[in-house]
């Protein structure tokens, strides 16, 4: 591994992982998510963040790996959609508290990942795999915010 590839994988990694952890501050989910009504699969607290940490991780080593391959690519345009819309889901839905218009930013954030997860399968598949514990993720996170949606009405 080259120096220039080295700087760019921690340099990815890093700001992921605290772009993230700054928008989790920001959006703390407090006393108004606690007295939602949620659906029996949703889990506890104490999940979330392990959960994306090591999501965060992932992401960064592929947008790394799609950054030095070309960054004036297809894949490096999709990853950096994807993590803007990922930054912007907390801020509609905890800090917003508006979990219907939270919805859609995580529908276009899901396809966002399917489409990078498509096109890096044929290109660099290392990153594809990187990304289908997030599509997962996040599947499992537009059925909890669907539901939570469903049974709180506004």
């Amino acid at each position: 591994m080259s120096k220039t590839y080295a700087v760019t994988l921690v340099l990815f990694i890093v700001l992921t992982v605290a772009g993230g952890s700054v928008i989790g501050y920001f959006s703390i989910p407090g006393p108004w998510y606690a007295a939602l009504e949620k659906p029996s699969f949703n889990p506890p607290n104490w999940v979330f963040g392990p959960v994306w940490t090591v999501l965060y991780i992932l992401i960064g080593i592929a947008g790394a790996r799609v950054w030095f391959k070309d960054r004036h690519g297809t894949l490096p345009r999709l990853w950096f959609l994807q993590i803007a819309l990922n930054y912007a889901w907390p801020l509609v839905f905890f800090a917003a508290r508006r979990p219907d218009l939270a919805l859609p930013v995580l529908v276009a954030m899901w396809l966002s990942i399917l489409a990078f997860i498509a096109i890096a399968w044929r290109r660099d598949r290392p990153s594809a795999l990187l990304f289908v514990p997030y599509a997962v993720w996040v599947s499992f996170a537009g059925l909890l915010n669907g539901a939570i949606w469903w049974l709180n009405p506004a």
